[in-house]
């Protein structure tokens, strides 16, 4: 008789890396259950760019998508949110179910920390962006700005140039040295200085930046975020940050890592791949144990010892 709560893999994060794992492990014939809180990263997106066939298409359809091909594999989808993971592996959820797995698979993303600025929160994932490969062609030969916020601003802002001649770097916050003042003016970036104090909005669109009494008509902003990733099970479960292979496989035995939580700059697509490797690995991993744990219900006797055994007689 089959627990309903008992399973081979949790994964835990229903977006593109967190389904296609799945996918792929309801293939493999594995008992699969997706617990996820519905609440994506690129939520706020109208369109997502760059995945092959499926250009152009709102990342909640994708979803919407990817969902309906796990159900006609038996996958078991659950909208709600793990409040606890227990090696062994034990899962709590919010609305009250404990899940039992024997792998798990985490897929929880990120979120970006934006910077305390007014109407950068409402113009977020439409005119101010962060990947000029996901939003760069919408936006292409229009006035841009690249918003000063670490130390890799001034390289974000040579990248977004390749999407408009009309760029403008604010420093902002940043210190900018003579040589990268060099290589923006090189590459036609205008340079202003001084603290940004606002993003200016008209009906419903990004119209330009304030600095003080200053305004820059600019009609998308590009920034790099602070990315906080959502590895609080990780963390509960003894990972650290960064120990992960090229599988997925993290330091702590039985548990995968696969999408942003594991890589804040993977796309898309590429978030779905790493769902698909790690499901791999981990199914090969599964398979290993099935067979220590055939090898030993044999209860001593041997197919190979029973030849070797005749052979000496």
């Amino acid at each position: 008789m089959t627990d309903n709560n008992s399973f081979d893999v949790l994964v835990v994060g229903g977006g593109a890396a967190g389904l296609s794992a799945a996918l792929m492990l309801g293939r493999a014939r594995r008992r699969v259950a997706v617990v996820d809180a519905r609440a994506p990263r690129n939520a706020p997106a109208a369109h997502m760019h760059g995945f092959l066939s499926r250009d152009g298409l709102p990342p909640s359809e994708l979803l919407e998508i990817g969902r309906e091909e796990l159900r006609g594999y038996g996958v078991e989808l659950l909208e709600d949110r793990v409040t606890r993971l227990v090696p062994g592996f034990t899962a709590e959820l919010a609305g009250g179910r404990v899940l039992t797995a024997r792998r798990v698979l985490v897929a929880t993303g990120v979120h970006d920390d934006l910077p305390d600025l007014p109407g950068l929160r409402e113009s977020w994932g439409t005119d101010a962006v962060t990947c000029p490969y996901c939003h760069g062609y919408e936006v292409r030969d229009q006035p841009l700005g690249v918003l000063g916020t670490n130390a890799d601003s001034v390289e974000h802002a040579l990248l977004v140039r390749q999407w408009s001649p009309d760029v403008v770097y604010f420093a902002h916050t940043t210190e900018v040295s003579e040589e990268d003042r060099e290589r923006l003016d090189a590459r036609g970036i205008r340079v202003v200085d001084g603290v940004v104090t606002a993003l200016r909005r008209e009906g419903g669109r990004l119209t330009g930046v304030e600095l003080g009494g200053r305004f820059v008509p600019r009609t998308a902003l590009f920034l790099r975020t602070r990315t906080v990733p959502h590895d609080e099970l990780l963390r509960d479960l003894g990972y650290v940050e960064g120990e992960v292979d090229p599988s997925g496989k993290t330091s702590v035995p039985g548990v995968w890592a696969a999408g942003n939580v594991a890589d804040a700059r993977a796309t898309v697509i590429i978030a779905a791949a790493q769902g698909a490797a790690a499901a791999g690995a981990l199914n090969h991993d599964l398979v290993a144990e099935d067979t220590r744990h055939a090898v030993a219900a044999l209860g001593g006797f041997s197919p190979a010892a029973e030849r070797a055994a005749a052979g000496a007689r």
